[in-house]
């Protein structure tokens, strides 16, 4: 793919933007400048509330279920087509193998159709309170959409929030993480060039600071903020998003643990906890990050986790067998390799001494890590390090596992590993985790609702759930009269 000449362009009101500094995009498995951004900050966020606040207001989009659901489904056959171009885009924006980014297109491809399914059908309910008076319960969208989306996974995370927002009648400005802007603009040009979308009905900015975002946060014609990505920048958002009363989807960060009864198979185990922990080089917030094993087990895991750390493939995304790319910048690399230095001190045992690998000028490659500790309440215990580092720790029995795996502000996910199905059960439903996976670990469907409790987040995304942040409920109340009273 000849890329250097790509360039991500601003879409406001229907018109593309050069707008602002030209920012290069790179290859952060390789260093090679991919293509470039047009980044600017709060004026161009500021045209494109007006142009979403018009379209909402002036156009029968919001009343046009039919239309929204066309104009879903084509999206998602216009991307399937594209899927291998859009695919290798991916990888050379965040790294990760060409096959993840094939799998989170194709996941993302299927989101937009059962959304697109859901346009048609966002009911509400009515009643007769009394004789002759009804009311009326109808879900209706919320306005303007502002969609803040990570590079982590950007074909996921962006049509999780979007095309929701859209199948409800929602008007929307998305603002993507810089680093795979590129991605962005090619997954969202169908809708762009889709003349049946009324201009303003989809929008696009780009930046490399925050002005654009926090212009969305603190408007008062957005009603909706869609965030995904740290518990810092959550608070923030929530902060500066008071004053508005908006309404907030925000899934934040995670500390998913991984817990091992004393019956797992460990040498079976272990591997697919080191492909959990290394999931787009443990840039996800589902990452399993902490394992919890029975005491009894604790030497064969290390054992056996280590070796399948080790046994991880890693290189370029684009290269056959590669199953761990790099970190998405340097930058990024460098912070999670200063966090682990200290992790290395304060650990009890280090088994596994993650490190920076050689790679071309520019590349941000980095081996997993993995540590011993026995104090729940450490820091790097607690706090999401977001990169490839795994603690392991050890339990007594359930009631500690569960003590152990609950000692955390976060409650995004976990995972339980058992031969047996009513201990599963019962751990399941102590961990206080939006998702519990049974035998399994960052499984995640756009039918079913994803979030976390705590300080992972509000409110939900996937599922028909994932509609609710971007609807009001109005009621609708008439006293018609009985015939014949």
């Amino acid at each position: 793919m000849t890329t250097t000449d790509l360039i991500a362009r601003h879409m406001i009101g229907g018109s593309y933007s050069d707008a602002g500094d030209k920012i290069a995009s790179i290859n952060p498995a390789t260093g090679a400048v991919v293509g470039h951004v047009r980044a600017d900050g709060a004026a161009q966020a500021t045209a494109a509330i007006a142009a979403a606040r018009a379209a909402f207001d002036t156009t029968l989009w919001p009343q046009s279920p039919r239309d929204r659901q066309m104009a879903l489904l084509r999206w998602a056959d216009a991307l399937e087509a594209d899927l291998a171009r859009l695919a290798e885009l991916l990888t050379l924006t965040n790294g990760k193998p060409l096959g993840a980014s094939k799998g989170e297109l194709g996941a993302a491809i299927s989101e937009i159709r059962y959304y697109a399914g859901l346009t048609r059908h966002n009911p509400g309910h009515a009643m007769e309170v009394a004789p002759g008076e009804l009311s009326v319960m109808l879900r209706e969208p919320a306005g303007v959409a502002g969609i803040i989306v990570p590079w982590n996974a950007p074909a996921v995370l962006l049509i999780r929030s979007l095309a929701p927002a859209l199948a409800v009648g929602c008007t929307t400005v998305t603002k993507p993480a810089p680093q795979t802007a590129l991605f962005t603009a090619a997954c969202m040009a169908p809708l762009f060039e889709d003349a049946a979308i009324p201009a303003g009905v989809v929008n696009v900015v780009f930046e490399v600071g925050h002005d654009a975002a926090q212009t969305l946060v603190t408007s008062p014609d957005v009603d909706v903020i869609s965030f995904t990505g740290s518990n810092a920048v959550g608070q923030r958002i929530m902060a500066d998003a008071a004053p508005t009363m908006k309404k907030l989807s925000l899934e934040l960060g995670g500390k998913s643990c991984c817990i091992v009864l004393d019956d797992a198979d460990i040498g079976v185990v272990a591997p697919k906890l080191a492909a959990a922990a290394t999931i787009i080089s443990g840039q996800q917030c589902t990452a399993a990050r902490r394992v919890l094993v029975h005491e009894s087990r604790l030497d064969e895991a290390k054992s056996a986790l280590s070796a399948a750390l080790q046994a991880v493939s890693i290189g370029d995304g684009m290269s056959d067998g590669t199953a761990m790319g790099p970190l998405i910048d340097i930058q990024s690399r460098d912070r999670v390799m200063r966090d682990c230095g200290t992790v290395y001190d304060t650990a009890d045992e280090v088994v596994l001494r993650g490190g920076p690998l050689d790679g071309p000028k520019g590349s941000a490659f980095m081996s997993p890590a993995l540590v011993v500790h026995s104090d729940p309440n450490a820091s790097f215990v607690q706090d999401e390090i977001f990169g490839p580092l795994v603690v392991l720790e050890t339990f007594r029995d359930e009631a500690d596992a569960v003590a152990k795996a609950n000692n955390t502000v976060y409650g995004l996910s976990a995972s339980i590993w058992t031969h047996r199905g009513d201990a599963s059960w019962r751990l399941a439903r102590a961990l206080r985790n939006g998702t519990v996976w049974i035998n399994d670990h960052n499984r995640l469907f756009a039918e079913a609702e994803t979030g976390g409790y705590r300080r992972s987040g509000l409110g939900r995304l996937h599922g028909f759930d994932g509609l609710l942040d971007f609807c009001e409920l109005k009621h609708v109340y008439q006293n018609v009269g009985v015939v014949g009273h």
